[in-house]
């Protein structure tokens, strides 16, 4: 678990969004740097955006958790619009620059999950 206090992490359920970012975000126990209640390591520091709702989520248990309907992943006609938040710089990427290079963050080289690559049908559009 991270060092967050209770008071940085929020559980945020649809139709709101959590406030502290620049996107529409939702998620269970969501920390700063989008670290949540289900992924919550050193290298969980992305959100990604679902194509059913266009809200990013740290992960596809947070999309579950917050949102009253099925997930969609990102459509692979829209892979050059922005679909990846960065939670440490909160800038965000196309999916094409991050299935190309998902091991960090082009902008602030924050490393990210590798593991991500193992589910990415969940998020990006086959």
């Amino acid at each position: 678990m991270s060092a967050s206090s209770p008071d940085e992490r929020r559980t945020t359920t649809a139709p709101a969004t959590d406030g502290r970012f620049a996107v529409p975000l939702r998620g269970v126990d969501v920390g700063p740097e989008t670290r949540c209640a289900h992924w919550d390591g050193p290298l969980d520091v992305v959100a990604l955006r679902f194509g059913c709702c266009e809200t990013y989520s740290p992960c596809d248990a947070c999309h579950d958790a917050a949102s009253d309907h099925d997930p969609e992943p990102w459509p692979r006609d829209r892979f050059a619009e922005p679909a990846v938040l960065c939670g440490r710089c909160g800038e965000t990427l196309t999916a094409t620059e991050y299935l190309d290079d998902g091991d960090a963050c082009p902008h602030c080289e924050a490393g990210f999950n590798p593991g991500c690559r193992a589910h990415r049908d969940r998020y990006f559009e086959a």
